[in-house]
């Protein structure tokens, strides 16, 4: 396992370097970093329409950083990653409609893949 994907599994959060570093949510599936922005979700403007971002994974125990690096940026048909988008839903916390989460993102959001 890479330090990328145990940093990634370990940890819920990551750090997004756009207009500044932005605290983003996310979930590791099949080999890459997913997130859904945009809506009622976080707030990372610029992201959606970038080739790459800069991201920074840091140790739940100590929050050191443990890696950074560029992935590549990717929105993606939720129909067509909805394994991604399940897994995402699952780990949503405190989602006022939690029942009807992945209707309201498929019209308001947008899921955006990071490929190291």
């Amino acid at each position: 396992m890479s330090v990328i994907e145990e940093g990634a599994k370990k940890s819920g959060i990551l750090w997004l370097h756009l207009d500044r570093p932005r605290l983003a949510w996310h979930v590791w599936h099949e080999g890459a970093i997913y997130l859904v922005t945009g809506g009622e979700e976080q707030d990372l403007p610029g992201l959606v329409g970038r080739d790459s971002v800069r991201v920074t994974l840091r140790s739940k125990d100590n929050g050191a950083e443990l890696v950074a690096f560029d992935a590549r940026v990717e929105v993606v048909d939720q129909a067509a990653a909805a394994d991604a988008v399940a897994a995402l839903a699952k780990e949503r916390l405190n989602a006022r409609d939690a029942a009807r989460l992945t209707d309201r993102w498929s019209v308001s959001s947008a899921v955006v893949r990071l490929t190291p």
